[in-house]
């Protein structure tokens, strides 16, 4: 058998191969289980060594030139059905690209920053402190001696060990001794708010163990509940975007201020949800309480180095969370912090469209 005369056979058939189907039924012809090439390998295990020397570099050297063939009409073959298709399947380059995969704002930083925007407007400047924080300036400082009992009401996480001050130690239950802490370091007057992440022992759909808070405080001369009022409602006007926003102040305690008052707004129901605005006193109105406030107790003020008879203030809390769940339509304050990436997709805001409130305040009077 001429070797060398059946491999030139071989290559031409292959080379002539039309597609990648007809190649394939080449390869198998010649080196499948049983093809011709793989049946004259296996003939070698019968010859005689000297038969095997003879023919045995002629058998593989066939096999090498057909597995050769075969290889280089396969990469030609792609080569060409490549370029087939991309002539016929071209690209559009004025389309636009696909949206890619983007993060969203969680409603609590929004919220944060249209607060703060508000807040810059009526000139105040942003002060924070440390959450985990000793229980002079979260309770003492603030008019809440051991014995108070305002301290059961906060629900606190305290630490098992003392700090190196021999101090009790705790997770903040709220952001009020940012007040305690700034006074001290820059006396009167201030103006200032101060958000941020605080901790109390309670979870529900309207409570969870760590929450946001942002309060404000206002130290200067001859300041009064006016004052206090006008702040509020300015505030929450701009924030809600509504003029018919109405306050009713309540008498209450808060061991921090005196007199103390709970804000009450006017909110209505709309399509199943609250929606803040109008008069509690109007039909279809009813009365919803959002804040307290007050003006800063006189031991506060002692407390924070200031002398209460030069001195005045007030100061204010509101829960940043539900603030977002009643401009935004949330019902239940855990969701917030599941991680739940469907939930931040419907209620997350977009970093370059996220709603701002740049028209402003306009200057204080």
């Amino acid at each position: 058998m001429d070797y060398a005369q059946t491999g030139r056979e071989a290559q031409a058939r292959i080379e002539s191969a039309a597609d990648l189907d007809a190649l394939e039924a080449l390869r198998v012809e010649f080196l499948g289980k049983q093809g011709s090439v793989s049946g004259l390998l296996k003939t070698l295990g019968k010859m005689t060594p000297e038969e095997r020397k003879e023919k045995g570099p002629e058998i593989h050297g066939l096999r090498e030139t057909v597995s050769n063939a075969i290889a280089a009409r396969k990469d030609a073959l792609e080569v060409a059905a490549l370029a087939a298709q991309l002539a016929e399947q071209t690209i559009d380059l004025s389309l636009p690209a696909p949206d890619a995969p983007t993060g969203s704002v969680h409603p609590i930083a929004q919220v944060m920053d249209e607060l703060a925007e508000i807040f810059a407007d009526l000139g105040f400047a942003v002060a924070s402190g440390p959450e985990i924080e000793d229980d002079w300036h979260n309770f003492t400082a603030l008019n809440m001696p051991e014995s108070h009992p305002a301290r059961a009401m906060h629900d606190t996480f305290y630490f098992p060990d003392r700090d190196a001050q021999d101090r009790e130690m705790l997770l903040r239950t709220h952001t009020s001794p940012v007040q305690i802490r700034t006074m001290l370091d820059q006396g009167a007057p201030l103006r200032i708010i101060a958000p941020g992440r605080v901790y109390r022992s309670d979870s529900d759909a309207t409570h969870t163990p760590m929450f946001h808070q942002i309060e404000g405080l206002v130290i200067d001369r001859d300041i009064h509940l006016g004052h206090l009022k006008w702040t509020l409602e300015t505030l929450l006007k701009a924030f809600f975007e509504r003029d018919d926003i109405v306050l009713r102040l309540r008498p209450s305690y808060f061991p921090f201020t005196e007199p103390s008052v709970e804000v009450d707004t006017g909110f209505s129901f709309v399509d199943g949800r609250r929606v803040v605005g109008g008069s509690g006193d109007d039909a279809g109105h009813s009365w919803m309480e959002l804040l307290g406030s007050g003006m800063v107790n006189r031991n506060v003020l002692i407390a924070g180095g200031l002398d209460p008879d030069e001195w005045q203030g007030f100061a204010f809390g509101v829960g940043v969370d539900r603030l977002a769940m009643l401009k935004y339509g949330m019902n239940d304050l855990r969701a917030f912090f599941d991680g739940d990436v469907r939930w931040l997709s419907h209620y997350g805001f977009s970093a370059l469209d996220a709603p701002t409130l740049s028209a402003g305040v306009g200057t204080p009077a």
